[in-house]
């Protein structure tokens, strides 16, 4: 409802930057006192906000010169997949590195529910926290994008979309699921299978996709017959293993999209009585701990998530001390790297 022509309740960082005729970005960097804007955009948006009456409660700390100092690593799992994955402690070694360096707290949230969601949303606007990292986000969460509309920095590890418009740090995926394939063809596997991690993620659809182009290199041709979906957990690469063996009882190599379903596959290959690698080679990705102490150890590509996510914190860091615009987010990519071991 509007009241003489303004809208009732506080006003927004976009109204203030529509008022002023700039960006979102500059808004913040003018609140933050950054130097990185010209003196016409910081007049016009002192004006903006005198109009307005914007004084939100992370502005009045900024111009106070103080901060929460905390920040927020969300990861939307459960208790037993964040201690049963490697790939997230190693995320939050990286993350709690980096914030340490910085004096930062490090404030962990596991998202398990709806309710849990709205909780933390509503901490959020209390303005308790600096910034937030977010890990293992699906595709159609609406988290980021809700952190962002209440003017906090975000920083994802990696990405809901191809055109992802929230911060983030990622690997290449695509060039995992294509440097394995390759591997596997060049060792002479021609029925080369695959177990892939969620869909709804846009990093199992990316190694997916790394798996068909791996496949087109090597001239072999793509059988959906040898794609079994799976869900990143060992369970779920048991479940896929089996119905690969169903269908293809024939695949001698088996591209698994994380190293903890490579291992459940290959307690599902051991039973049935085939032998790794001599049968059915195996690769995985991420190499975990999880990859060195298998058995035999697990051919894996690597990707530095530790690295990732100290880099997820000092991309965090530096938003929270000069915000960019929102089309100018910061993205990082660091590569993968196969480590040959026996299971191949």
């Amino acid at each position: 409802m509007a009241v003489s022509g303004r809208q009732t309740g506080r006003p927004t960082l976009e109204e203030v930057a529509a008022r002023a005729g700039v960006g979102r970005g500059t808004v913040s960097r003018v609140i933050n006192g950054s130097p990185r804007v010209s003196e016409q955009a910081k007049a016009a948006v002192e004006r903006a906000v005198a109009e307005l009456g914007y004084v939100p409660n992370r502005a009045a700390r900024a111009l106070a010169g103080s901060r929460t100092d905390a920040v927020a690593l969300v990861i939307p799992e459960t208790e037993a997949r964040l201690f049963a994955e490697p790939y997230f402690l190693d995320i939050i070694r990286g993350v709690s590195s980096e914030l340490a360096d910085a004096d930062k707290q490090l404030l962990l949230t596991l998202i398990r529910s709806e309710q849990e969601r709205q909780r933390f949303e509503q901490y959020l606007a209390a303005q308790r926290v600096d910034g937030v990292l977010l890990v293992s986000v699906h595709g159609s969460d609406p988290l980021p994008d809700q952190v962002r509309a209440l003017g906090l920095p975000a920083v994802l590890n990696g990405r809901r979309t191809e055109d992802e418009r929230v911060a983030f740090v990622d690997s290449d995926n695509t060039g995992a699921g294509r440097t394995a394939v390759a591997h596997l063809a060049a060792r002479g596997r021609r029925a080369i299978a695959t177990i892939t991690g969620p869909l709804d993620m846009y990093v199992a659809r990316c190694r997916l996709d790394g798996y068909h182009e791996g496949l087109s290199d090597a001239g072999l041709a793509p059988d959906e017959l040898l794609v079994a979906n799976g869900d990143f957990t060992e369970d779920g690469g048991r479940r896929a293993m089996r119905e690969l063996l169903d269908r293809r009882p024939d695949l001698d190599a088996v591209f698994a999209a994380s190293d903890v379903m490579a291992a459940g596959a290959r307690g599902v290959l051991r039973e049935a009585g085939r032998r790794v690698p001599e049968d059915v080679a195996l690769v995985g990705v991420d190499d975990s701990a999880v990859a060195r102490h298998m058995d035999p150890p697990l051919t894996s590509v690597r990707q530095p998530i530790e690295e990732m996510g100290r880099t997820m914190a000092r991309l965090l860091l530096q938003e929270i001390a000069t915000p960019s615009e929102p089309d100018e987010q910061p993205r990082r990519m660091l590569p993968t790297e196969l480590v040959v071991r026996a299971s191949s």
